[in-house]
């Protein structure tokens, strides 16, 4: 009778603790809406509340697109991220195929690499980075945001350790058929990855989408500048302390991200999931 009664009160607790988990990260969120959907006398008011007197937010909205070329700053960003992204795929394939199916000398060595470079920040390379763009006179450019991140020891790792799980039979199969490593790589392999595919692809638009750091060494030109760069030149230079276009173009930037997600979020499960099953 006593575990009978114990196992809704587990399920309780534990629905209430992921209320309050899912509560604080989704605080910063709630504010911003609310801030952008204010004006600007409700957002210095001394009063705190959420729900604006006064619906601001297609004001704020209209404002923000007025100062700041938002639709360019979302252009670059869907340029970048896409680029980043497609060729990381064309790379971690063929090696996380190569670390997980072919049978060489140092192939355990190599994959200890892959895991040693997962340790490295990228802000501990930045400068001999940024050195070798500058001497071959790429900064200022899409290739200056693009190339540095075209290997993800990362998405290397992830599709390795997915890779470990497709059956050998299936790789045998196909090469009896007479079909070439690298045509297994994209005819059979990369067909079965494609929840894995999807999950690193979430972590890696994330990543490079919010990054703020790189840009904002090699960039100059204002056309080319990130979203994150954008909201940040944005607020010094254009809003000032006008909190609501500001919170209306921070909601504008993470939209794609935030509907991205919606669409990708069973996928990117699966693919967690199973790159954890060997």
């Amino acid at each position: 009778m006593s575990n009978a009664h114990s196992i809704p009160f587990r399920a309780i607790l534990r629905h209430l603790l992921l209320i309050v988990g899912a509560s604080i990260m989704l605080a910063p969120f709630i504010w911003m809406i609310s801030t952008a959907s204010k004006p600007q006398t409700e957002v210095f008011s001394s009063e705190l509340h959420l729900i604006p007197h006064q619906f601001a937010l297609w004001d704020n909205l209209r404002e923000a697109f007025a100062k700041a070329n938002l639709l360019r700053f979302l252009l670059n960003g869907v340029i970048v991220t896409v680029s980043i992204f497609v060729l990381q795929v064309m790379v971690a394939l063929p090696a996380a195929y190569a670390l997980a199916k072919l049978r060489f000398l140092g192939r355990e060595t190599l994959f200890a690499l892959v895991l040693f470079g997962i340790l490295i920040p990228p802000q501990a390379t930045a400068i001999p980075v940024f050195l070798l763009l500058h001497e071959v006179g790429l900064l200022d450019s899409y290739a200056a945001l693009v190339l540095p991140f075209t290997i993800s020891v990362f998405g290397i790792f992830l599709m390795r350790q997915f890779f470990k799980t497709v059956p050998d039979d299936l790789v045998d199969a196909a090469r009896m058929d007479g079909i070439s490593e690298f045509g297994i790589v994209w005819r059979v392999m990369l067909p079965a990855a494609i929840p894995a595919v999807t999950a690193f692809g979430i972590f890696s638009v994330v990543a490079h989408w919010n990054d703020y750091f790189w840009p904002l060494i090699v960039l100059n030109s204002e056309q080319l500048r990130t979203p994150p760069l954008a909201v940040a030149h944005f607020r010094n230079n254009e809003a000032g302390t006008s909190y609501g276009p500001l919170m209306a173009a921070a909601m504008v930037i993470i939209a794609p991200l935030v509907i991205a997600f919606l669409f990708a979020q069973r996928r990117f499960i699966e693919g967690i999931t199973l790159t954890g099953i060997k």
